[in-house]
């Protein structure tokens, strides 16, 4: 009865539980940025979540999309991080619970003649086999919270690696849809350089047959020809820059580069409309600043854990079961022992090894909120550097439209003064040249817009609807969310699982 007396007594304090709780630090959300004007954020839960990339309404980019997903190695990886940080949270929760052990041993021994005996041994000794059969109880009491706190610090580690598969698939995504674009912008100065190649041909043609008809002079054939090549070789330059877009792409989708092809030919689609005005929550829901969030709150449990170094561990212990030096006689009544009891272990001196700990879990901390501040000062700087780059893209671009304009203009009227004699060929070269220059630049800048907007809706955690990306409320590690058999699963299966546990 005695001991069970003193189990109430140290069971008064079971709830108590050291360290600090995690309180999330407020956030600088600015209050608006130079380019956009903030509005209120309003529930939206009717509209589609994470397929962020369909605001193109480009097939083959959402079939790609669709391939990144279920092969990008990058994102396998993610999601065995993520399993891997989700195991351990189930070993935290382990902890909870009371350990039993079934030891059996069978072994030859010899004990001491000088072994302490409370009567005269004389020079008596064992030697023989000794026989057990045993069950270990033991139960650690979660007097201050050490336990709790790493239970606590586990769960938030495996929350931040989901945020952390979020965020690899995120820039899997936005990765794959600007090079998508920039190759379809590539798609578009090749085909503007091929036309000019076939202009200049039939320029060419004309140029010998005035040469041939005594009006013209072999400088002009010659630098119709200069033109010609010029032009063919700049089509092997555009198609190397094309192909190194179409390997990366590959690389994105888990494919062989070898046998990967996209179809050249495609018009990149239209840059889709800045909305009037986007939530200021928005940057909230980004997987890095959540990821940091994460972190830092398993940080500030990890502290707690360290402050409960410093208090007496007290555990339950228990063990029974049958002893004997015959194999035969083990189960006998007679061989049956047992004992049980608390074990306390107070911490007296440890050269200051507990008192370091504190600190360094305190560094930790101090670098995880470090963090959680830079993510967020990341992300303000790359939603002001996408909205500065869409809004002066679209000024470019509407001034290379009328540049394109007046440059066409003027190579068709160098050519009409050409061929009536009126001008040399060299003005219609010049002509050429600027019309050509402008249709690429064209070209690109179209191709640096859809690239922009990627960025921004990246920079914005995956869209400016508030419901567009996947949320990510506080998650139970301990609750089965992929069968056991996972890894016989392909990644697409896996990774749809793994949103639904999300959502």
């Amino acid at each position: 009865m005695r001991i069970f007396h003193l189990l109430a007594i140290l069971a008064i304090p079971a709830f108590a539980q050291v360290g600090p709780d995690y309180e999330r630090p407020a956030s600088a959300v600015p209050p608006k940025f130079k380019g956009v004007t903030w509005r209120a954020a309003s529930p939206a839960a009717h509209l589609p979540k994470g397929e962020w990339w369909k605001v193109f309404r480009d097939s083959k980019l959402n079939d790609l999309m669709a391939r990144a997903t279920a092969g990008n190695q990058d994102l396998k990886a993610a999601l065995a991080r993520f399993d891997q940080a989700r195991a351990t949270a189930r070993m935290a929760r382990a902890d909870f619970l009371p350990g039993v052990s079934l030891p059996l041993t069978a072994e030859r021994q010899r004990t001491s003649e000088n072994q302490p005996s409370p009567i005269p041994l004389n020079g008596l000794r064992y030697d023989g086999p000794a026989y057990n059969a045993m069950a270990d109880f033991s139960w650690e009491l979660d007097l201050w919270g050490k336990i709790r706190r790493q239970n606590e610090g586990a769960r938030a580690d495996a929350e931040a690696a989901a945020d952390a598969v979020h965020n690899v698939l995120l820039g899997i995504q936005a990765e794959l849809a600007s090079s998508y674009f920039q190759l379809r912008a590539l798609d578009q100065e090749i085909r503007l350089v091929r036309e000019a190649v076939a202009l200049r041909g039939e320029a060419l043609k004309i140029a010998q047959a005035r040469v041939l008809a005594g009006a013209g002079s072999e400088l002009e054939q010659a630098q119709a020809e200069t033109e010609v090549a010029s032009a063919e070789a700049e089509i092997s330059t555009l198609q190397a820059r094309r192909d190194q877009y179409e390997n990366a792409i590959a690389i994105l989708t888990g494919s062989s580069a070898a046998s990967f092809r996209i179809v050249a030919g495609g018009a990149p689609p239209a840059p889709p409309g800045l909305p009037a005005g986007v939530p200021s929550d928005l940057l909230e829901r980004r997987p890095d600043i959540s990821s940091a969030e994460r972190q830092l709150a398993a940080a500030t449990a990890r502290i707690g854990v360290a402050r409960a170094q410093f208090f007496p561990s007290i555990r339950l212990l228990g063990r029974g079961g049958y002893q004997s030096m015959d194999l035969d006689a083990l189960l006998e009544p007679a061989s049956l022992m047992w004992s049980y009891g608390p074990s306390i272990s107070v911490p007296l001196f440890a050269g200051g090894k507990n008192r370091f700990n504190l600190q360094k879990a305190r560094a930790v901390h101090d670098e995880a909120l470090a963090g959680w501040r830079q993510a967020f000062l990341t992300a303000v700087a790359d939603v002001e550097t996408s909205l500065s780059s869409i809004q002066n893209l679209a000024t470019t671009s509407a001034a290379q439209q009328r540049a394109r304009q007046s440059a066409e203009r003027a190579a068709s009227l160098a050519k009409t003064r050409y061929e009536a004699g009126t001008s040399p060929y060299l003005d219609v070269i010049e002509a050429n040249r600027t019309a050509l220059a402008m249709q690429r630049a064209t070209a690109q800048t179209a191709g640096q817009r859809l690239a922009a907007a990627v960025s921004l809706i990246k920079a914005l955690g995956g869209g400016w609807e508030a419901t567009a990306p996947l949320p990510a409320p506080a998650p139970d590690p301990s609750a089965q969310i992929m069968p056991d058999d996972e890894s016989r699963r392909g990644l697409l299966s896996r990774l749809k699982g793994f949103i639904r546990w999300r959502e």
